[in-house]
């Protein structure tokens, strides 16, 4: 059984007070995973990924694609986890006609979420993470 459930986006904001993003994943069964502390900016482009906007994409964003497509790589799935207490993620890529895959492995959980937004990949939880709603069962 793995480790991991799979999770959506369900609310992102900005924490006014601390001036951070905050953002809630979803799981299918409704438990929730939270998020705190990442910047600003990329709640703001998770905000506009989730709403459709495709317009402009950050630079180093604009990269990964460009890296991806040379290589005929497309994104799969991001697997967020903490390490240290640290929300972190693999980005998982799945190889085109060819047999190589690859994992991009400890990278910011904001910034693989995003991407994942972006490209409509799967954003997978690790169960430790999931918190259970007050008063559910």
């Amino acid at each position: 059984m793995s480790e991991y459930v799979e999770a959506s986006v369900s609310k992102i904001g900005i924490d006014q007070s601390r001036g951070t993003g905050i953002m809630i994943l979803q799981t299918s069964d409704h438990h929730e995973v939270p998020m705190t502390s990442f910047s600003q900016e990329v709640s703001e482009f998770i905000r506009r990924f989730s709403n459709g906007d495709r317009t402009s994409i950050p630079t180093v964003y604009k990269l990964i694609e460009e890296l991806a497509e040379a290589n005929m790589l497309y994104l799969e799935n991001v697997e967020v986890y903490s390490l240290g207490g640290i929300m972190r993620a693999n980005i998982h890529f799945r190889g085109r006609g060819r047999d190589k895959d690859l994992t991009l492995k400890h990278y910011r959980a904001s910034d693989a979420i995003a991407l994942a937004v972006y490209y409509d990949a799967t954003i997978m939880v690790h169960k430790d993470l999931i918190v259970d709603q007050v008063g559910s069962s």
